[in-house]
């Protein structure tokens, strides 16, 4: 009853929101009715592009962890990670860097995954391998560079040593799986798993309900963090940050990896945008921008506040940022 009651509180208040953009949709066709200031109507445009280029991702997201739910069990997980961590976190980047998916859809995948028994550390390095190095980001890498195969090979390579490290810094500092509210959200989608479904049909139709589960729990903090990421594109203007990059590596690099943080782009497309910035920034903070972005965003954070406990996505966080902004660092002098 409780979770049925949550279900329609998310339902009515995505309803209300979406008429409120709407509104503003509609708004801008009629400015004589409605007099908003023209970064109102920029801000709209920004959310809703963000929110589309990342819905279809997050559905493919939840419904793969709704297959994990149903069709994986805990012993088969068990038995596929390797007892040796350092194993099971190159294991894990390896399967994630040939997983086609985005910064926001493999969040619900990875909290699926450490639900059913999956490592912490393991779980992170999927998370960060799979929006960073799977085949579509790579090949968009290579043609946004004007088939530029050095630059495509670099974020590849590079991205997925930083993801080990971080991974093995996680598995030494975090013991537990780190979820937020595990009992709950585990009770609230019981109800599927106790039905003893033996037929295809019912397995399936489990899938869609905690596919629908995990989406309007999902949705809710994909909406905030896409607002909040159209705000700051908003009223920040890029070029305001382009000017604090002096030509130095230091400053280069904070800079661009500001800009992946704030930005907020999808990862199949963000190689464009940085290509932009090739005559503005030395390669190595191209780099930094590219391989940060996708594994950690502004987006993305909110959503995985939703998963984990906020210190765990603070102190992560903060990792991810030293480790890849360190290793751009020492690397400037190869690019």
């Amino acid at each position: 009853m409780g979770s049925f009651r949550n279900t329609i509180t998310d339902v009515t208040g995505l309803f209300l929101f979406g008429c409120c953009v709407c509104i503003l949709q509609i708004s801008s066709t009629f400015k004589g009715v409605f007099t908003l200031p023209d970064s109102i109507y920029n801000l709209n445009t920004i959310f809703l592009s963000i929110l589309i280029e990342a819905l279809p991702f997050v559905l493919i997201g939840v419904l793969i962890a709704g297959g994990i739910q149903i069709f994986i069990t805990e012993d088969y997980i068990k038995r596929l990670i390797p007892k040796n961590k350092f194993l099971a976190i190159v294991m894990s980047c390896v399967v994630g860097a040939c997983f086609p998916a985005c910064e926001c859809g493999i969040v619900p995948i990875v909290r699926r995954l450490i639900t059913k028994g999956v490592p912490i550390y393991a779980g992170i390095g999927f998370l960060l391998t799979g929006p960073l190095i799977n085949p579509i980001v790579i090949l968009s890498t290579f043609m946004a560079f004007g088939n530029d195969l050095n630059i495509a090979i670099s974020r590849m390579m590079i991205g997925f040593v930083i993801a080990i490290v971080i991974a093995t810094v996680i598995s030494v500092l975090f013991k537990s799986n780190q979820l937020k509210q595990t009992s709950t959200h585990n009770a609230g989608c019981s109800h599927h798993v106790e039905k003893t479904s033996t037929s295809i049909i019912e397995k399936c139709t489990n899938v869609f309900l905690h596919a629908v589960d995990e989406f309007f729990d999902m949705g809710k903090y994909l909406i905030m963090g896409a607002l909040v990421a159209a705000f700051v594109q908003t009223y920040i203007s890029s070029e305001a940050l382009v000017a604090l990059g002096d030509g130095q590596a230091i400053s280069s690099t904070a800079v661009m990896m500001g800009l992946a943080y704030f930005l907020s782009l999808c990862s199949e497309a963000d190689a464009f945008i940085g290509a932009s910035f090739r005559n503005l920034f030395p390669t190595s903070a191209i780099l930094a921008f590219l391989i940060y972005g996708p594994m950690i965003d502004l987006k993305n954070t909110f959503m995985l506040l939703s998963t984990f406990k906020a210190r765990f996505v603070f102190i992560f966080l903060g990792i991810v940022t030293f480790t890849v902004f360190l290793t751009m660092l020492l690397l400037s002098g190869l690019y």
